[in-house]
């Protein structure tokens, strides 16, 4: 008998919201640790997936020269991040698409790995802290791109109430919070920084 073959995975990092915390600036290019925020997501994804993107609604060629197709929104406005969700899954080559933001440096070298072992035949696998969910960290089949296309048309934009339309899983991440320290202020992201070059962090 064949052996059954391995779902592939592509990603996509949101980087297509108004930033407003951080006074406009497109978040994913702000330096952290001598590169751009986004650039440390892409680093540590990249041996986990078979194909990446960047959602993004500005700073098209900046994004573009790190050698990753650059998606736009179907929509102008910045609708939110399902809006991203959904050029990823239209641009998708892969079975699933693993979704997470550009604020989020402190990516564990299993997020993929333990996202498909709890999505059996599921439309998503949605990671928890351990406290609440965390919508913006999960894996979604392709097959969900009609259904979220239908959800936007319809005016929808909260992300769990997409999720509860879904066949939805939970995957345990409450031993991996450090995932979950987004940068949103100028603050947080001189705190990340003094984080990172005192050693490696999330990476693991």
């Amino acid at each position: 008998m064949a052996e059954p073959v391995a779902p592939t995975v592509a990603a996509v990092v949101l980087a297509g919201g108004r930033a407003t915390r951080m006074g406009g600036q497109d978040k994913g290019m702000i330096p952290l640790a001598g590169r751009p925020m986004v650039s440390h997501v892409i680093d540590a994804v990249r041996p986990q997936v078979t194909a990446m993107a960047i959602n993004a609604n500005r700073s098209h060629g900046t994004y573009a020269a790190l050698g990753l197709p650059v998606l736009s929104d179907a929509t102008g406005d910045y609708p939110g991040p399902l809006a991203g969700m959904a050029a990823g899954l239209a641009w998708c080559p892969a079975d699933y698409l693993l979704i997470l933001p550009c604020d989020g440096p402190l990516v564990p070298e299993d997020l993929t790995e333990r996202l498909l072992a709890v999505i059996g035949d599921a439309d998503v696998a949605v990671a928890h802290d351990g406290q609440r969910l965390q919508p913006v960290h999960a894996l979604l089949h392709r097959r969900c791109l009609s259904g979220l296309q239908a959800f936007l048309s319809d005016g929808g934009r909260k992300i769990d109430r997409w999720y509860a339309t879904l066949d939805a899983r939970t995957a345990d991440f409450s031993d991996r919070r450090e995932l979950f320290t987004n940068v949103n202020t100028p603050e947080e992201r001189d705190a990340m920084e003094a984080r990172l070059l005192t050693g490696p962090e999330g990476h693991r």
